[in-house]
């Protein structure tokens, strides 16, 4: 009996202080993010503020104390972020009344979308405008009575001050300012469903209204800033492929050699910088994001299969090296970012003076430096004084590309990792990366690189290892932690980018994955009209989003609808068809008056249009027959098209490879339209005719 009590009241008494503690801690007001993973919440970790990460410790306080909540979203190499946070959030005063009247939440948008979408959509309808860092206040039932994105401090006091005077003294007027917005949240998601024909004709009004805002001086679309309008070009090639029309590949190849010649692309370390904030490409926004480097090396990648220019074929390479140098984890995880702020100055990192150039490079090397980069000694960087390197319009590619300049950019680069390097978000998104597959897969295709191959496999590896558990995808994986339930992007994108590793190394357990992720997307998403962005269960969100434009990344309901049109080729599952079919039909009144915010729809649009082909081919492993029609099925731009390979004799579980066989060692070629075959050929110009055999429409 006396070693009974022995044991316990030690026991006991631990179990008191762990209950004391957690109450305690649980209710003192303090900065939780301390305790987090995001890159993003542990800048402000030190803050004065009493931050709380999203979650329902949050909400239950603000409703236990009858408090608003101010919601501040950001991400970790957001510029203006900073800027608040050294403005205000850092600031006692502001710190004081935030403590006082609020509940305070601070949001990183890259793990947590739904909510960044969500009120992004609120804030946007509400004053016309939105962006980063995203300001809202909300009453304890998460429903928005005020938004804006950065406001100076003193303009942030104001605000903060009147709110809390009319939370006290004007609760009727809180009431029905939340009212409204309730209503709005409720009308939502309500789309429109009057019908409109799919047919080419979408495509048509698309262009047409497309060449108004063409830059033929400049490259791009519309005026400063300029975001590259990756989705917009991967469309016009698609046009351009079953027109002929030359022009919009003229709009295409003369966009991105701007863009490559400008400032807005790192000529030294490779990869693009966020936007640029001039016409002419020169003066970017300098954050890297991993989502512009997955996009954008695709859309040369394609305009390089159209024109076969090599400069194309260099840039597509130096943004893709880039992510493989500085952007992936040991394991093969992609990382999120980087900053665009070093030593507390945006772009510091990439300028240069040109005391500095002359300082560290021979007489032979500046002068190089001088005329390649235009180096001036004025500079070219707002009142800094020094330069962004650039490629002139005088300097021809085949001069870039020579070894005196390949020399030059080495050295300046070595020199330029001495410096303070910009902040790296390391944590490894599920749909960033899913984007990035898709990018190293068809580079690994297109440019017959194994090194890309090898990138995409360890990066699906990872996320199959560290971020799916129980047939469901995490969101974020950071510092050994897997967190926060996945959105539709995760689920779309890692799809898109299994079924194009798949095309890269015919393994049918990416297939096979691909085709699970769709049926569970299809479970936690679906409601028969579209997919929404976020979970039904477990959302703390007052409403879910159903979205159908692009963004600053192509649309997830678009690229499901192309990853379903894909599938339904593979297992020949008709409502994978129709699911798609039902995506254009809801979206198809937008499409037909908003048309530049719906590119990636009518990519898809265009695939379900067209006379898409299913291709198997049956062969030998080692064969060069099979070889040299893999080559010409992926060295061409031959966008509308599925394929896949199986070697004699082996079973496969997807129906598109039924009754496909080969004898004798040949190696033989199906062109199917919905499963009905031409006759087979084991001649490569046959397969070609058969294969590039598409749906012609004229732009007249």
């Amino acid at each position: 009996m006396k070693r009974f009590i022995f044991i316990s009241i030690p026991l006991l008494m631990v179990l008191m202080v762990f209950a004391f503690y957690d109450e305690a801690f649980s209710s003192k007001p303090y900065n939780r993010l301390v305790h987090e993973k995001s890159p993003y919440l542990l800048q402000h970790k030190d803050n004065p503020i009493h931050w709380y990460p999203w979650g329902e410790e949050a909400i239950a306080a603000a409703q236990r104390e009858n408090k608003p909540i101010f919601l501040s979203i950001g991400y970790s190499t957001c510029h203006w972020c900073h800027v608040l946070e050294k403005e205000s959030f850092e600031n006692e005063e502001v710190a004081a009344l935030l403590n006082e009247a609020f509940i305070c939440i601070k949001v990183d948008r890259e793990e947590h979308p739904d909510v960044d979408q969500f009120y992004m959509n609120v804030v946007q309808a509400m004053t016309g405008r939105g962006g980063w860092p995203l300001t809202v206040v909300m009453t304890p039932d998460k429903i928005p009575v005020f938004g804006g994105t950065y406001f100076p401090r003193e303009e942030l006091i104001k605000i903060l001050g009147s709110i809390r005077s009319a939370w006290i003294e004007q609760p009727e007027k809180i009431k029905e300012v939340g009212d409204a917005v309730r209503k709005f949240i409720e009308a939502g998601d309500r789309i429109s469903t009057k019908s409109v024909p799919l047919d080419e004709t979408m495509l048509k009004d698309f262009y047409k209204k497309f060449l108004v805002s063409y830059d033929e001086i400049n490259g791009g679309f519309g005026l400063a800033p300029k975001f590259p309008p990756t989705m917009k070009m991967r469309l016009l090639l698609r046009i351009a492929q079953r027109t002929g029309d030359q022009h919009a590949i003229k709009m295409v190849e003369s966009t991105l050699e701007h863009m490559a010649r400008g400032g807005i692309y790192d000529h030294l370390g490779g990869g693009f910088h966020r936007y640029s904030t001039d016409p002419i490409w020169l003066v970017p926004h300098f954050e890297k994001m991993l989502y512009d480097q997955a996009t954008l090396a695709t859309v040369y990648l394609e305009a390089y299969q159209v024109t076969q220019k090599p400069m194309l074929e260099s840039v597509a390479r130096g943004i893709l090296d880039y992510v493989l140098n500085d952007m992936t984890g040991s394991k093969g995880g992609f990382y999120s970012a980087e900053d665009a702020d070093s030593e507390g100055e945006e772009g510091t990192f990439y300028i240069w003076s040109d005391a500095e150039l002359k300082k560290i490079l021979t007489l032979e090397e500046y002068q190089l430096a001088y005329k390649i980069f235009g180096v001036t000694s004025g500079g070219n960087f707002e009142e800094s004084g020094k330069n962004i390197l650039h490629l002139p319009k005088e300097i021809d590619w085949k001069t870039n590309a020579s070894l005196e300049v390949k020399n030059l950019k080495k050295k300046l680069l070595e020199i330029r990792g001495k410096r303070e390097r910009p902040f790296k978000d390391d944590k490894v998104l599920t749909a960033w990366n899913g984007l990035m597959i898709s990018a190293m897969a068809k580079a690994s295709q297109i440019l017959q690189d194994p090194n890309y191959l090898a990138a995409a496999q360890k990066s699906a590896h990872f996320i199959k290892t560290y971020l799916y558990e129980k047939e469901k995808l995490a969101r974020r994986f950071r510092d050994g932690e897997a967190k926060f339930t996945a959105s539709l992007d995760d689920y779309a994108y890692l799809i898109q980018g299994l079924i194009d590793l798949y095309e890269a190394d015919f393994d049918e357990q990416w297939l096979g994955w691909a085709h699970r992720l769709q049926k569970k997307q299809d479970e936690l998403f679906w409601d028969e009209g579209g997919y929404f962005f976020s979970e039904k269960t477990g959302s703390l969100l007052p409403g879910r989003n159903k979205r159908f434009e692009d963004n600053a990344r192509p649309n997830s309901n678009a690229v499901s609808a192309l990853n379903l049109l894909k599938l339904y080729n593979f297992t020949l599952h008709k409502p994978f068809r129709e699911k798609a079919k039902t995506i254009f039909t809801l979206a198809g009144d937008m499409m037909n008056t908003s048309h530049n915010a719906f590119a990636q729809m009518f990519i898809a649009l265009d695939f379900y249009l067209d006379r898409s082909k299913e291709v198997v081919v049956v062969g030998p492993k080692q064969s060069r027959e099979k070889d040299s029609i893999l080559k010409m099925l992926r060295g061409e731009f031959l966008p509308n098209k599925t394929v896949g390979y199986i070697p004699p004799d082996a079973e496969s579980s997807f129906p598109i490879f039924a009754n496909k066989t080969t004898a004798e060692g040949r190696t033989i070629v199906y062109v199917c339209e919905h499963n009905i075959c031409k006759y087979p050929t084991e001649e490569l110009a046959k397969a070609r005719e058969l294969v590039k055999d598409n749906k012609r429409y004229s732009l007249k």
